[in-house]
This record gives C-alpha cells, structure tokens and sequence, in this order.
C-alpha cells in the first residue's frame, strides 16, 4: 500500500510541476492551491474526509482506494515542490542550447533536464518517501492492513504490546536505512551520468 501510495505521488508530483508556469496566473493558482489545500492539512483529516464524509457525495470508495488516492495525493503535493525547485535550479541556457541542437522537447527533457534535476533532487525525494512511508502508519485508522495494522491486530490478539510495535519501529527503521542507501547510490549514479 505504502509503495503504491508514494509511486502514485511522485508520478502525480512530477506531472504536477510541469503545470506551474508563473506566467500563468490562473494555472500558478491552481498549483499553489492544491499545495496548500494538501500541505497545510493533515493526511488523517484528508482520509477521514473522503473514506467517511464520501459516501454522502457518492464516493464510496474500499479504504485501501481511499489510502492508496490519499497517500499519492497528499504526498504529490510535496514532491511537485522537490521536482519543480529541482528543475529551476537548471540554467534555462542549456535547455535553449538543446532546442537549438534540434533535440525534441522529449528528448531535452529525457538528456538534459531529468539527469540534472534528479541529481538534485534524490536527497530531498529519499526524505521525503521516507516521511511518507512513515505517514503511512495512520492509514491503520481507516482500517487498510499495512504495518502498523498488523502490528495492532498482533497486539490485541497476543495481549502483548511490547513486542509487535518494537518489531514494527526496527521494521520502519530497516526500510528507512535501505531507502537511504538506495538514494546514496541513485545520488551517485546521476552525478557520475552529469560528469561524463
């Protein structure tokens, strides 16, 4: 659930910068109000919203649609902003000079754009999935059977809350070292792509 949920928010996240345009009033509004609805509200109010008050707008929707919709959603929100600092952080110049060797805007985006602005941008979107899979732990209230869900039921059927939810926190930390390892060597691997 959490994978699909932080999958669904980068693709969503990278979609969404590539609409921020300054320029474009009615469309840097749009962006900038989707942030804030999304970052300046917490990810539990925005589950318990739509898996509770949907039904009576006709949204009726299982919780792990509700958590997987919710998690990408709230956390593209983030990442738009990782994406988009990521991207102006390139000097228009080299796009330019790739339009002028004849690259399609496809293909500046895939050689010049993508590496540059990943190698940028692994720290800050390692970080953030790391929060984000963490926040995932809440999706346990709307009753989606992730971690935190399972280490719950183990804990009520055992009547020991010790043990589950010590497994369940070096679980989270064991994910969270490897996640960052993970960014180290994708860090490494851009940087060594730009340096060629």
């Amino acid at each position: 659930m959490s994978i699909g949920g932080i999958a669904l928010g980068m693709v969503l996240g990278l979609a969404l910068q590539s609409f921020y345009k300054p320029n474009n009033k009615p469309a840097a509004f749009l962006y900038q109000l989707y942030l804030n609805v999304f970052r300046g509200t917490p990810l539990l109010l925005q589950l318990f919203l739509v898996f509770y008050g949907g039904p009576y707008i006709g949204i009726d929707w299982t919780a792990e649609t509700v958590g997987l919709i919710g998690l990408g959603l709230y956390g593209a929100a983030y990442f738009a902003e990782i994406f988009r600092a990521g991207r102006e952080s390139i000097p228009k110049g080299q796009l330019e000079a790739a339009r002028d060797l004849g690259l399609t805007g496809t293909q500046a985006f895939r050689v010049v754009l993508w590496p540059q602005m990943m190698a940028r941008c692994v720290p800050a979107v390692v970080g953030q999935t790391i929060i984000l899979l963490k926040e995932s732990s809440v999706l346990s209230i709307i009753t989606v059977a992730e971690l935190t869900n399972v280490a719950m039921t183990i804990a009520v059927q055992s009547y020991s809350m010790l043990e589950p939810y010590t497994i369940l926190a070096l679980t989270y930390w064991a994910i969270a070292i490897v996640l960052a390892g993970i960014g180290s060597r994708a860090e490494r691997h851009f940087k060594n792509y730009l340096q060629r």
